[in-house]
């Protein structure tokens, strides 16, 4: 789907490009772990438009402060960042990670390392990595190119990353500092800005319709107010994803992906 913003038109794309930026505005000098294309291109639109302190890597072992995207060049070294030195960050908490998720839930737990029992698995993914730490000790947002039933289910087969219901089953040790801010997906932004902390619908990206969410989630999402609907929901309750300002569309489109890959991984839709 795309939408008019001035001369030119938004593709869903930079509309997920834009929402995922959204998730580092103000957040000063911590470290950005965007893992996607689409997220990465966030975090430099972020860092360009409107959160200059952000820290950007080049995934190795180097601060870039060179936001210019893939293919522009080699990065301008900003510092050296090894791994003790990555790891200190996030035991501490100057960090927000944008991970994907295999699974996700209403809580926000988040599974990427098996599908099935975990005995038996029918599928072996990543394995459970480094989300529980993200999880525990600073923020962490989720990026999902492919919103659909398999991937937001009512129930995790595996917990990796931790959502809400399971934090505070753990106790104050595990909530302190636990923060799971947004999902972002091909469809919308969610987040978990409700009182038993289940995920709600922020906002619906242009073209997307309340059903169209409803049929690709495996649970029952709570509206922008709060409230749980037990039926069609008007379209006008939903607020629509922000749409790119003339400089950050030219920002994307110019000089972070000239290239074009973010329609790689969330393709143009039908009108």
């Amino acid at each position: 789907m795309t939408a008019e913003a001035g001369p030119a038109t938004v593709t869903r794309a930079e509309y997920c490009v834009v929402a995922c930026a959204e998730v580092w505005r103000g957040a000063g000098e911590v470290l950005a772990s965007p893992m996607g294309t689409v997220p990465a291109l966030g975090a430099r639109l972020a860092k360009l438009a409107f959160s200059p302190g952000l820290l950007l890597t080049d995934g190795e072992a180097l601060l870039v402060g060179d936001a210019s995207g893939t293919g522009n060049g080699a990065p301008v070294t900003e510092g050296w960042l090894p791994y003790r030195r990555h790891l200190a960050l996030v035991a501490t908490g100057r960090r927000h990670v944008m991970m994907g998720a295999s699974q996700i839930d209403r809580y926000g737990n988040q599974n990427i390392s098996c599908i099935g029992d975990w005995a038996r698995p029918s599928r072996q993914l990543l394995g459970v990595r480094g989300a529980p730490v993200n999880t525990l000790n600073h923020p962490t947002s989720y990026w999902v190119p492919r919103h659909s039933p398999r991937t937001f289910v009512a129930r995790v087969d595996m917990v990796c990353g931790v959502g809400y219901d399971r934090a505070a089953a753990a106790g104050p040790s595990a909530t302190r500092y636990h923060d799971v801010r947004e999902v972002v997906s091909n469809l919308g932004v969610f987040d978990f800005d409700t009182p038993d902390r289940t995920m709600r619908i922020r906002s619906l990206h242009p073209g997307v319709r309340p059903a169209d969410v409803r049929e690709a989630t495996g649970f029952a999402l709570r509206l922008p107010d709060g409230d749980v609907p037990d039926g069609d929901v008007p379209d006008d309750r939903i607020p629509e994803t922000r749409a790119p300002d003339a400089a950050e569309l030219r920002l994307i489109r110019e000089v972070l992906d000239p290239g074009g890959l973010r329609d790689r991984e969330v393709p143009p839709c039908g009108p």
